[in-house]
């Protein structure tokens, strides 16, 4: 059996599943289903984007969110030891002059990222803002997948 429950914002009656849990509530869950509590969230960060900057950036300085990055780092240059080197080798490149920075492929934003489509190849990148590097990571992520999708062989049924 599914409960159901009117969202107190967009008056939806929605399953219970689509309100998150809130021990304070009656019936233990938000009178706010899912999908208008995220529009609110957003809305809130676009309103106050300097203040949670702030307390982003020191909640960054906190002793086990540092320990975390450097273990992350780590982790993240030991998996390919070829993408730091490629990270560092552009950023040489830059410093001295043999590489220049350029905006977004994509969009044309001025702040941009290098991002490299094969570490073999350490100057050979596309500069990408970063929506758009995230959506190409995105985009790998996807083609990788379709890869292995269409890698995996059927096998024939056993029938007793």
């Amino acid at each position: 059996m599914v409960n159901f429950k009117i969202c107190k914002k967009c008056k939806e009656s929605e399953p219970l599943h689509e309100f998150y849990r809130h021990p304070n509530m009656a019936d233990g869950h938000l009178n706010v289903c899912k999908q208008c509590k995220r529009e609110d969230s957003i809305q809130h960060r676009l309103n106050n984007i300097e203040r949670i900057r702030a307390y982003d950036r020191e909640r960054g300085k906190l002793p086990e969110r540092i320990a975390f990055n450097v273990m992350t780092n780590r982790l993240w240059r030991k998996a390919d030891c070829r993408r730091a080197a490629a990270h560092n080798a552009v950023s040489r490149a830059l410093k001295n002059g043999t590489l220049e920075k350029q905006p977004c492929e994509r969009c044309g934003h001025e702040k941009s990222l290098a991002h490299h489509e094969d570490y073999d190849y350490p100057l050979l990148v596309i500069w990408l803002c970063q929506i758009c590097h995230k959506q190409r990571h995105k985009e790998i992520d996807e083609e990788r997948l379709a890869e292995l999708s269409l890698s995996v062989v059927k096998l024939p049924s056993i029938s007793s």
